[in-house]
């Protein structure tokens, strides 16, 4: 197959620490965190109080809408808290679960289990729905709505490009789980109607490259191997990529009769329907240089960062924690906080790497305009962000922005262009609820 490439991205250094390392299924916590706003869209509804006793995969909280997805118990214990927190994305204060394990595994798994290829279309969305899975590639869009487009579908594309330096959980999920991983590609494909199933691969991962093609071929998934370059991993840069389909500026994939999904989200919707397991543990890497043994790991949603950063053995100087990558992830305050489901990393870096750039005066040098994958002019919206023109940065396709990094990453002036697109992007649609 073809591949066809996008203008701009960048090629920043893999540091691929934990590639080689098999995926290690960490010892429960002792005390779970959760915030209940764990997906884009309407955050669940809570259903249980403090002081109550909870099972594992017992739900807690119910979708607020059609867009929304519910939550479930990690462990069986009890509720011994319900406080609001500083979320590390928002930075507002969100509200928090805090659930403490008080005896080994009670299971309330999904019901009916049977084989999955045995499930109907609409059956296979209502379980998607029930079990609260989300995009676990950190976008958290929740599965189901992409399961029910409003146009025709024909083409499913399983993500594992996995372009963010340092991450490798998709990597590893990909050699390790790729048969229950492709089942749950065909899975999505019937439940929307597709024809054709492609997964996408970046080439410096031959391994899960053999491997999905051994348990892909006989399933009828085509494995597509794109070249190394960040972002590749951008679902409108993957589609374009495999199929030379444009989504619209505005638009969606279904505009072009494609659905991505996660690889490792499949995993999780194959896990649904072949084992009646909810969505309360995913697999995410603990790596960087304040690190001293990069892993891959399973955790229990909710399971505290530091119990997740000292099991990879922190070095003396470690300086800065990072939910997600480098590229796109988000620095946090404190460890007393738990993963979500849309943690696919922790990144923790010494001081020597983290460095405190001061920003200068925009030079326009136009590096940020050559590396945009996605045509914007970052200087130019940077520039309205400074002066406060919100109305005028949508008009300049503001929501376009994808927010990989790529401009900040070039920018000689040390300008955090992400931050501010990130909080202009909440202005905007602030402003357009009013």
């Amino acid at each position: 197959m073809i591949v066809w490439k996008f203008k701009g991205g960048i090629h920043p250094p893999t540091k691929k620490l934990a590639k080689d390392s098999k995926i290690e299924k960490m010892e429960s916590s002792k005390r779970f965190y959760l915030f209940l706003a764990q997906n884009a869209g309407n955050p669940p509804k809570l259903i249980v109080q403090a002081g109550s006793e909870v099972k594992t995969g017992q739900r807690i909280a119910d979708a607020d809408g059609f867009v929304s997805v519910p939550l479930h118990s990690p462990v069986t214990g009890k509720v011994v808290e319900i406080k609001k927190e500083k979320h590390p994305v928002t930075g507002r204060p969100a509200d928090m679960v805090v659930i403490e394990k008080t005896k080994a595994d009670e299971w309330i798994k999904l019901d009916p289990v049977k084989p999955y290829t045995d499930y109907t279309p609409d059956e296979i969305k209502k379980r998607v729905v029930e079990a609260g899975i989300v995009g676990l590639g950190g976008a958290t869009f929740p599965t189901h709505v992409k399961l029910a487009p409003s146009k025709k579908v024909d083409t499913v594309i399983l993500n594992g490009a996995e372009c963010e330096p340092y991450l490798t959980i998709d990597h590893r999920m990909m050699v390790e789980y790729a048969d229950e991983i492709c089942k749950g590609g065909v899975a999505i494909a019937k439940a929307i109607g597709a024809t054709k199933i492609f997964a996408g691969i970046e080439e410096n991962k031959p391994d899960a490259i053999e491997a999905m093609k051994k348990a892909g071929d006989p399933m009828g998934i085509e494995i597509v191997v794109l070249p190394t370059k960040y972002p590749q991993g951008s679902e409108k840069h993957l589609i374009y990529a495999i199929t030379k389909k444009e989504v619209p500026s505005g638009g969606l994939p279904m505009d072009v009769g494609v659905v991505v999904d996660n690889v490792s989200t499949a995993r999780a919707i194959y896990r649904a329907l072949e084992y009646g397991e909810p969505l309360i543990e995913r697999g995410l890497t603990i790596t960087g240089e304040g690190v001293k043994a990069s892993k891959n790991v399973f955790a229990r949603i909710g399971t505290p960062l530091s119990d997740l950063v000292n099991y990879a053995s922190p070095t003396e100087d470690t300086q800065r924690v990072i939910l997600g990558g480098p590229m796109t992830g988000v620095a946090v305050e404190s460890l007393d906080i738990g993963i979500s489901k849309g943690t696919s990393g922790i990144t923790v870096l010494p001081e020597m790497i983290v460095k405190k750039a001061v920003e200068t005066n925009c030079i326009r040098c136009y590096r940020c305009v050559d590396a945009c994958p996605t045509n914007l002019e970052p200087y130019l919206l940077y520039k309205q962000f400074k002066k406060k023109m919100f109305n005028e940065m949508k008009e300049t396709h503001l929501m376009d922005c994808i927010e990989c990094g790529s401009c900040a990453y070039v920018c000689p002036a040390n300008i955090d262009h992400v931050k501010a697109f990130k909080t202009a992007k909440l202005v905007v649609r602030t402003l357009g609820r009013r």
